[in-house]
């Protein structure tokens, strides 16, 4: 009895310790809770693109935009692409196309008509994966200097709560450089005022290029 005893509490350690490998394994591989499979934090099959929007249909699409294009039915004509910075994307069959200046639903449409000598009835479909275009830089004390996307009517204060300011930002003195008709142009911006509440005529929307100076 005393043998069988003690071959049973040694059975017994090796199915935990095989619960408990087997619980380390999902952890690192994805666990599974309700039949639905969480995946691990540092799955290489999940990323994700800050830089990646998508735009409505009305925007006008600029230079290094990115393109995706798909012509139903006709897989080796869709494709994903950027425009250039002559404003032309280039197309299997149709070559060169003006794209810059265009809405996805304009670029579509100019894109079924030039395909029509080759494809029957094409069905076109452009949508803009990202909006490189249409861009504003932060520079100076703030945590992420750079280039950012210019989302839709997107304000000074709302590009600057995305950058963040550094502890030695001078939130008082902030301005945007502007550009217009060749020409630059100084905006101020008291980020502490309009915060409270006052000098709110200061928090304009931006404009692709502008540049937000934080001293």
């Amino acid at each position: 009895m005393g043998k069988l005893a003690f071959m049973m509490l040694l059975l017994g350690m090796t199915v935990v310790g095989g619960g408990a490998q087997n619980d380390r394994e999902h952890r690192n591989s994805g666990e599974v809770r309700n039949n639905t499979t969480i995946p691990a934090a540092n799955d290489p099959k999940i990323s994700v693109s800050m830089s990646t929007v998508s735009a409505s249909p009305s925007y006008v699409i600029g230079i290094d935009d990115m393109l995706h294009i798909a012509v139903w039915r006709e897989p080796e004509l869709t494709n994903t692409l950027p425009v250039r910075s002559d404003g032309m994307i280039s197309l299997p069959l149709i070559n060169d196309v003006q794209a810059a200046g265009l809405t996805p639903m304009q670029l579509a449409a100019l894109l079924s008509q030039k395909l029509k000598k080759y494809v029957d009835t094409p069905n076109v479909t452009v949508v803009v994966t990202q909006t490189n275009s249409r861009r504003i830089y932060l520079v100076g004390e703030v945590l992420h200097t750079g280039p950012i996307a210019l989302l839709h009517n997107m304000t000074v204060l709302e590009a600057l709560v995305t950058a963040g300011f550094s502890e030695f930002a001078n939130t008082k003195k902030i301005y945007i450089l502007r550009m217009e008709n060749g020409q630059a142009q100084k905006i101020p911006f008291n980020y502490k005022e309009v915060i409270k509440g006052k000098a709110l005529s200061q928090n304009i929307r931006l404009q692709p290029g502008d540049m937000i100076i934080v001293p």
